[in-house]
């Protein structure tokens, strides 16, 4: 998996296309980093393959429950967003943890299909070095390598990606001046 802090970075890149503003972008950073809950499971002794890491937490099922709650429970805060584009913006960020956990070089694969199958699944390309779960082995030279894997997989794309939005945003302010 990509590492904790790496998640958030998908909601970071497309708040600027969107208009989004902190309240919103920060339960879009939250529910990017949210499927991960799943690894208490490994603390709590749940070895059911069900349950396990990666497993329904990472689907895109749980994507749309949990978004389109929160976006429903949360309307209030972000009143100058539509709902509709307010669950959008946070499945699309509970997705991407899947899909960027896909990407991912090692580990087990993603229950992104649940409920409809068990299936565990990688994308075909999978360039991300997989992040160590143990802090143990993630400070050191493996979660170096790991962080510059992100760095140049997801956070320069995703800064690249940002700023093209608030480019572009800026550009249409200055036509309607």
């Amino acid at each position: 998996m990509p590492t904790v802090l790496t998640h958030p970075v998908v909601a970071l890149a497309i708040a600027p296309w969107l208009r989004v503003r902190a309240p919103l972008l920060a339960a879009g950073a939250l529910c990017a980093m949210l499927p991960d809950l799943d690894t208490a499971g490994r603390h709590l002794g749940i070895d059911a393959i069900a349950l396990a890491h990666r497993g329904p937490t990472h689907s895109l099922a749980f994507a749309a429950f949990v978004s389109l709650a929160i976006a429903w429970f949360g309307r209030g805060a972000w009143r100058d967003v539509s709902w509709r584009i307010a669950a959008s913006f946070l499945f699309v960020c509970l997705a991407s943890h899947g899909l960027l956990d896909m990407a991912t070089d090692g580990g087990p694969g993603i229950a992104y299909l649940w409920p409809l199958s068990d299936a565990r699944l990688f994308l075909p390309w999978r360039p991300i070095e997989v992040s160590p779960l143990d802090a143990g082995r993630f400070f050191g030279p493996r979660g170096l390598e790991v962080l510059a894997s992100e760095l140049r997989w997801v956070w320069l794309p995703g800064l690249a990606i940002a700023a093209l939005g608030a480019w572009r945003r800026t550009r249409a302010k200055a036509a309607d001046a």
